[in-house]
């Protein structure tokens, strides 16, 4: 006889406490491998998939699509052959099961004891069944529809990493069984996909486009009575990254006391330095490369700034490193990956890290680590086509720069009259960690580099 195996949702990293059930990967009743992936969330930093460490047949599942889940709460059980010494599935109390410590993933945090989660579970015939409190206590055994032992070394999972390679093969409906991997070890990858979605088009035959059968209305939004302001029309539930930013930004804007200063400056060096660059042959500079690197050596004049205030109000933390983090929009909304040790990379270097972040963030694909940890924040929202912002730092960081669109105006150059290309530099700082003329020097030196980058060549 089979045993069951319950495997709780793992703490995903970063402190993270709860997620947000998005996608079932499996069903009740399917067989999968060991590490294969059952389930995917959405945290408060990415969406991610998280593989089961058990193979065997599912038995059920616990929350539904749109549901939080707690760290530690039941996930999925599996059916698994038997090991010595342990008993038989009908044996077996689920109180026992949730108690029992199971070795973690690779990668993921032990889950902390006496978390409790919000469940559903889904029976053999994929019924879902009242949902309940993992706190609850349970006296009835696990009862699993007739559960069909099978051996788990029978069963095999395509060759797999990347969870962008999964995604894409499930869009485009690839059996991924069915392809075969070019990487290491056969291991399958996204150009794999690409040539198998192109094959299936090629072979697919022409068909007569059939009329596309009418939407069905969207369901009203349904609120309790008394719920809703009168002229509302619907509630947007604070959840996953919007939850947690929201969350983020009212802590910062109840606890640090922040002041903006601003100053216009001339970009038009600055874009003839970068034109310069990208004339020869090799990798491409951005302006937002620039920026980054005159804000680590500005952070070096002026390291009071490069610091935070400890979580009881009673000291400054000064951050030996600079860890930069800057503004990018995602599929899941605007995010602040974060550029490790800044200060030690060259402006080519800072590119490159810049442009991988930024396209791992733009398709979803950033890890939950690389939103975590910065102590400064470069925000470019001229991107968005505005000149200026007051924006709420990024708690616990102590000061961020705000640089608004680059764009030609009247400038007096020389005591006459020309049009330059200019810029709006804000500055928002911790007032406990400095005071006006530190931030002033900072945004005077950055304001400097804009309109004189040579002063940086040496720093390069």
């Amino acid at each position: 006889m089979p045993v069951v195996r319950e495997f709780t949702l793992p703490d995903l990293g970063e402190g993270l406490t709860e997620a947000e059930v998005v996608r079932w990967l499996v069903e009740v009743g399917e067989v999968i491998a060991i590490d294969q992936p059952v389930v995917e969330v959405e945290t408060a930093k990415a969406v991610v998939e998280v593989p089961c460490p058990y193979g065997g047949v599912v038995t059920a599942l616990f929350g539904a699509v749109g549901e939080e889940v707690l760290v530690g709460a039941p996930l999925v059980t599996v059916a698994v052959s038997p090991g010595e010494g342990e008993r038989p599935l009908a044996a077996v109390p689920v109180v026992e099961l949730a108690a029992a410590v199971e070795r973690p993933l690779v990668g993921y945090g032990v889950a902390e004891p006496d978390r409790g989660g919000r469940r559903r579970r889904v029976g053999g015939g994929g019924a879902p069944a009242p949902v309940a409190r993992a706190s609850a206590p349970v006296a009835a055994p696990v009862v699993v529809a007739a559960p069909v032992p099978v051996p788990v070394a029978a069963v095999g999972v395509p060759a797999v990493i990347s969870p962008l390679v999964r995604r894409l093969a499930r869009e485009q409906g690839v059996e991924l069984a069915a392809v075969a991997g070019s990487g290491p070890d056969g291991l399958i990858m996204r150009a794999d996909v690409e040539r198998a979605v192109a094959a299936k088009v090629a072979a697919a035959p022409a068909a007569p486009a059939a009329p596309a059968a009418p939407a069905a209305p969207a369901a009203p939004a349904v609120a309790p009575v008394g719920a809703l302001p009168s002229g509302a029309g619907s509630v947007v539930p604070l959840r996953g990254l919007r939850k947690a930013v929201a969350e983020k930004l009212g802590r910062s804007h109840r606890e640090i006391p922040a002041a903006t200063c601003w100053v216009d400056a001339d970009a038009t060096e600055l874009m003839a330095l970068r034109r310069q660059l990208n004339a020869v042959p090799g990798p491409k500079v951005s302006v937002l490369a620039l920026l980054a690197r005159i804000c680590a050596v500005g952070l070096e004049r002026f390291p009071d700034l490069n610091s935070s205030v400890t979580a009881d109000g009673s000291a400054i933390l000064r951050h030996s490193a600079v860890h930069l983090g800057f503004a990018a929009q995602g599929e899941r909304g605007l995010v602040v990956p974060v550029v490790r040790d800044a200060q030690r990379l060259t402006t080519e270097q800072l590119g490159e890290e810049l442009g991988r972040l930024t396209e791992a963030a733009r398709t979803g694909a950033i890890a939950p680590a690389e939103l975590t940890g910065g102590t400064f924040t470069l925000n470019n929202y001229g991107v968005f086509g505005v000149d200026g912002s007051t924006p709420i730092l990024n708690h616990p960081e102590a000061a961020m720069l705000g640089v608004g669109r680059i764009v030609a105006k009247p400038w007096v150059q020389q005591g006459e009259l020309a049009v330059r290309e200019v810029t709006q530099l804000s500055f928002t700082f911790d007032h406990r960690v400095c005071d006006g003329g530190t931030a002033g020097g900072f945004l005077r030196f950055v304001a400097d580099c804009v309109e004189q980058p040579g002063v940086l060549l040496r720093r390069l």
